[in-house]
């Protein structure tokens, strides 16, 4: 007979948000069980942001060297040993790991339970040979690649974001199926580390970016030598000897591609099979678990946080709702998502990153009620200094000054867009940025000079020079 656990939280899934969730909870004091059928740390720390993060800076250091003639600096042919830069993926795995290991959530007083779990009922769990009956559960089982349904794909071998880490040598000619954040990260990546990339994109690449950002990093791509097929439906897939070939359709014209390897990065897939939630009275979909804005789910005593909800698919957001489930759960708050501040980045060179509306989206809510301004990279003397001048900043407010949205193409945008964050979750106006005094030089001032420009048609118009020429009258 299985053992029953009874407990006041039980957490499903051991990623970022389900981490989060299961640390808060058992420190605040409740008791917790976390289970987790894979390893921890889900997706974020073993396939996803962390290795591609890891693997693109081994790519910016062999770009880095290559380039340093620019500075007077000579480093001659470099040598890039590909299994090498694997390894420093793993080895930076390997360092966070302990952070999201079993020993550390059971020292922290959680019972962890490695297994596969599903529902039996609406306050029941089934995890290996536990019975798990607890006063909330909470759903954190994340998503998967999507596999698109390409005639021939089952015939050739191919790589995800879950298995191309492990690749230890460099691919001759990596061909690339979608052009998301994922594609652009791995195929910058494997250029720099010496592979032939050709990207291939059934619509535009980065389509929920401002097109005036996304128009930089796709001359960027293109300039380093990456082929890039926009508005390209992938056919056929099928072997050609040791190769595979893949045969897409671009403008009309039918087009034989050739590779070594292939990586498929078309998108994600919520994480809601065989948990059996028919049986707990859980509502969802193939695109996700419905939740309400306090991330219930249709049984009030589910909660379902991060990628499983079929939403903005970010860790930082799975993090925020774990947030937002322990001040319900725990402290009985009613608690709810606010999604008007949410950053996000593509970690390409250069970075493109986002906050709030985007100048489309924006349009579309206030129409002509906007203001919109700019402040390109090439006049920030950090910029110039580095010789990485590549960009702007562009930031939406409405005629008042209530920012609306942020957006940052150029080198460094993930670490500048926090400022912007703030700034639309304090519900600020832009002369707070345009007053703040930011340390020169730094890229950072770049936020200083664009809400400065705010007000530059006012405090230049032929009214102030009036006023001005007035006032000195008397002295």
């Amino acid at each position: 007979m299985n053992k029953v656990l009874k407990t006041d939280i039980c957490v499903i899934g051991a990623g970022s948000g389900g981490l989060s969730v299961a640390a808060g909870a058992v420190q605040m004091g409740a008791n917790v069980v976390l289970v987790e059928k894979g390893r921890m740390g889900g997706d974020c720390l073993n396939t996803g942001c962390v290795p591609s993060k890891a693997l693109l800076a081994a790519a910016h250091a062999a770009e880095n060297a290559r380039t340093a003639n620019r500075f007077g600096v000579a480093t001659g042919p470099i040598e890039i040993n590909f299994a090498q830069a694997i390894e420093h993926v793993h080895s930076v795995i390997s360092g966070i790991a302990p952070h999201d290991s079993v020993e550390r959530f059971e020292e922290l007083g959680c019972i962890v339970i490695q297994a596969e779990a599903h529902f039996t009922s609406p306050d029941t769990l089934v995890a290996g040979d536990k019975t798990i009956r607890a006063k909330r559960f909470v759903i954190a089982t994340g998503s998967r690649a999507a596999v698109p349904p390409i005639p021939g794909l089952e015939t050739v071998p191919y790589f995800t974001n879950e298995n191309i880490f492990e690749n230890r040598i460099c691919p001759e000619h990596l061909i690339i199926i979608g052009g998301g954040p994922i594609g652009l990260e791995m195929a910058q990546a494997h250029q720099q580390l010496g592979a032939k990339v050709t990207i291939v994109e059934m619509m535009t690449i980065l389509p929920k970016d401002d097109p005036d950002m996304v128009s930089v990093v796709r001359d960027a791509i293109k300039d380093s030598d990456i082929t890039l097929y926009e508005n390209s439906k992938t056919r056929e897939i099928h072997p050609a000897g040791d190769l595979i070939r893949v045969i897409i359709e671009h403008d009309g014209i039918e087009i034989t591609l050739e590779g070594s390897h292939l990586l498929l990065a078309t998108g994600r897939r919520p994480n809601v099979e065989n948990l059996g939630l028919e049986e707990a009275g859980v509502a969802f979909e193939r695109t996700g678990i419905s939740v309400d804005t306090r991330l219930r789910t249709s049984n009030r005593k589910i909660f379902a946080i991060g990628d499983v909800t079929g939403g903005l698919q970010f860790t930082h957001m799975a993090g925020y709702d774990a947030g937002i489930v322990i001040r319900n759960a725990l402290f009985r708050l009613p608690a709810k998502v606010d999604h008007s501040a949410v950053p996000w980045v593509t970690y390409t060179h250069p970075e493109v990153a986002q906050v709030g509306m985007t100048e489309a989206a924006a349009r579309a809510r206030h129409g002509d009620a906007i203001r919109v301004v700019t402040w390109d990279y090439a006049e920030n003397d950090r910029a110039r200094a580095e010789d990485d001048t590549t960009g702007f900043i562009k930031v939406i407010t409405t005629p008042k000054g209530r920012i609306l949205g942020a957006g940052i193409v150029g080198r460094q945008a993930g670490e500048l867009i926090g400022l912007w964050s703030l700034a639309i979750s304090r519900k600020m106006k832009i002369g707070a940025i345009a007053g703040m005094i930011a340390p020169y030089p730094t890229l950072g001032e770049l936020s200083k000079r664009v809400a400065g420009a705010w007000y530059t048609p006012g405090l230049f118009s032929e009214k102030t020079r009036k006023i001005v020429r007035f006032l000195l009258r008397f002295g």
